[in-house]
């Protein structure tokens, strides 16, 4: 279900309410959520505003690692390890921004938001 992102449905500033005067507009209508799980690639094409488009990551077994000296690896994803914004995450294997990953070169942190960006790039978590 998409999400409108509208201003009719607030409050003057004087406290009011106002009166609607105008329908809902298409280009307030957000788009599906799209959320990145793991497994074979496959990606969605979404036209955006100013008729540009966003490639999008459906699901993904492969993330970009940045490793500590400087150099970037394509590194198979084995398993999502845990999702701070949904603990249902963990159990779907959806990857967003902020997921903890396990890699074959260690554990990871996901920086990108692989449902919009189109692709996972991530850097691992150095123990201290």
């Amino acid at each position: 279900m998409v999400q409108w992102h509208t201003d009719i449905h607030k409050r003057k500033k004087s406290g009011g309410v106002k009166g609607i005067s105008r329908g809902k507009r298409r280009s307030e209508r957000g788009g599906e959520i799209n959320t990145a799980e793991l497994g074979e690639l496959v990606t969605v094409k979404r036209r955006v505003t100013g008729g540009m488009y966003k490639i999008a990551v459906r699901s993904t077994k492969y993330a970009n690692i940045a490793r500590p000296d400087g150099k970037t690896a394509k590194v198979e994803i084995i398993r999502v390890i845990s999702n701070p914004s949904n603990k249902d995450y963990d159990r779907r294997k959806v990857i967003t921004k902020g997921a903890i990953i396990e890699t074959a070169l260690g554990q990871a942190v996901v920086t990108s938001s692989p449902g919009q960006c189109g692709s996972v790039d991530a850097r691992l978590i150095t123990s201290q």
